[in-house]
C-alpha cells in the first residue's frame, strides 16, 4: 500500500476521521466519503440491472469522469445469514446498486489500486 499516495488523496478529497476507518485487512471508506470523492470528481454513473429477484440482484455501475470510464459490478443476495448470502436485507436491488456505486467511485479515482474499499461492499466492512 502506498501510504503518501492515500494521504495525497485524502486531503484532495477532504476526507475526514469520519470518512475513512481501518478494517482487520483493509482501508475502509464511508458512504459519505464516497459521496464527498464523487461530488468533488464530479463522477457521473449511469447503472443497468443485470438480474433481479427477490432474493439476489446484480446492477452494472458505468462510470465517466473527464475522458476516462469503467464499469464494475454489484451484487447482493438475501440469505437467512451470513453463511448462506451476503447481505440480510431485504433490498437487494439498493444493496446491489449501494456496493456498484462505490466500487466505480473508488476504481475511477484510484483508491482501488491502494487497496481501498468503501463500507458498501461487504457486511464484513462495516465499522464496528
Amino acid at each position: 500500500m502506498n501510504v503518501e499516495k492515500l494521504k495525497e488523496l485524502y486531503v484532495r478529497y477532504e476526507l475526514t476521521k469520519d470518512d475513512v476507518y481501518k478494517h482487520q485487512h483493509y482501508i475502509i471508506i464511508t458512504r459519505s466519503g464516497i459521496d464527498k470523492i464523487q461530488a468533488k470528481e464530479q463522477v457521473k454513473i449511469n447503472y443497468e440491472v443485470v438480474t433481479c429477484g427477490p432474493k439476489f440482484c446484480v446492477v452494472k455501475a458505468t462510470a465517466k469522469k473527464d475522458s476516462a470510464f469503467i464499469e464494475t459490478f454489484g451484487s447482493a443476495l438475501k440469505g437467512d445469514s451470513f453463511k448462506d448470502g451476503n447481505t440480510q436485507s431485504w433490498y437487494v436491488m439498493e444493496m446491489a446498486e449501494k456496493r456498484a456505486m462505490s466500487r466505480a467511485v473508488l476504481k475511477i479515482t484510484g483508491f482501488y489500486e491502494l487497496g481501498v474499499f468503501g463500507e458498501d461492499e461487504s457486511e464484513d466492512f462495516k465499522r464496528k
